[in-house]
């Protein structure tokens, strides 16, 4: 369990307690399963799935980040368009080349 927000702000024991749930061999250890955490960011929604295999570290971690998701669809936006098209098209889209990188 996370030590209340008070504890951690106002405690070197609240503190010592938020810093050992995220060291190896200490923590919490989620039950045995999966999970898709999406959430609502600027450019779209960011996702994140999990799987536990019951242990104190994830199993997997995967990362769904917006542009990624947005970039995909370009080749159908461009789909007839001229290639002068593709910068308005592409700085319209705010695509995060950092997002792109896999």
């Amino acid at each position: 369990n996370l030590p209340p927000k008070e504890e951690v702000y106002n405690s070197i024991e609240g503190l010592i307690h938020h810093f050992e749930i995220t060291m190896p061999n200490r923590g919490m250890e989620p039950p045995v399963g999966e999970s898709y955490v999406p959430t609502e960011s600027p450019n779209g929604e960011l996702g994140y799935y999990i799987v536990s295999n019951g242990g104190r570290t994830p199993y997997r971690v995967r990362t769904r980040p917006p542009s990624f998701i947005n970039y995909s669809i370009f080749s159908r936006i461009m789909d007839g368009l001229m290639l002068s098209d593709a910068v308005a098209i592409l700085g319209s889209m705010n695509i995060i080349a950092g997002e792109l990188d896999r």
